[in-house]
């Protein structure tokens, strides 16, 4: 199946990993409507990396609502109409929320979530990019994120296996996995073709693929 065949696309991954990129690769390709993330938005972000435990709830219940908006303007989208492209999951707000808050603020933050009731329409498609871990904090660094200066490894190291965790069970579309580790989508026009030749050779909706270099 093409590309162009899927009404719904979402990258997703650890940060670093250059999912932002890719959706936008991939819309500017396809002409389409493009969902991001707005992390510069939530004003806990910078401080939560400096202390996760202190401000863990307030940057995930943020998150949280911000999602929510977000996919509540997704689902009253013409999908027939016109191809979208996100730079994440609904569902991967619960993977943060079990990542980073204690206890207590993780039923706290159930109560919330199920009182929401936020959803959205299944993907046609993921396409889960991975990396190693010395790929996601140099990528990090040369982002120069003001909000991401205090990210420290051993935290992008935990995101990366909930990652794997979370996609190892995920069921709600196909899911194309990639070692983007050296592969340059966004300004190496070969490596583009090469993910859209794999796209194209997918044959069945629980099918996963993973190749390096």
């Amino acid at each position: 199946m093409k590309l162009e065949k899927y009404r719904y696309i979402v990258v997703e991954g650890p940060i670093g990993v250059g999912k932002t990129s890719l959706a936008r690769r991939i819309a500017d390709h396809l002409n389409s409507s493009l969902l991001l993330e707005a992390p510069d938005e939530n004003p806990f972000l910078e401080k939560f990396y400096g202390d996760i435990s202190r401000y863990a709830l307030p940057t995930q219940l943020f998150f949280l609502f911000q999602r929510n908006n977000q996919v509540q303007s997704l689902a009253q989208m013409d999908m027939f109409e016109r191809v979208t492209v996100s730079d994440f999951l609904l569902e991967k707000d619960q993977l943060f929320a079990k990542l980073t808050l204690s206890d207590t603020e993780h039923d706290l933050y159930q109560r919330i979530y199920c009182h929401l009731q936020p959803k959205a329409p299944p993907p046609d498609l993921v396409i889960y990019l991975q990396a190693p871990l010395n790929t996601l904090i140099d990528r990090v660094k040369q982002r120069r994120s003001f909000y991401e200066k205090n990210i420290s490894g051993e935290y992008l190291s935990r995101l990366s296996e909930s990652y794997i965790r979370f996609f190892y069970q995920y069921k709600g579309a196909p899911v194309m996995i990639v070692n983007s580790e050296n592969l340059n989508f966004v300004d190496n026009q070969p490596d583009f073709d090469l993910l859209l030749q794999r796209v194209e050779q997918m044959s069945g909706p629980r099918e996963y693929f993973n190749w390096g270099s």
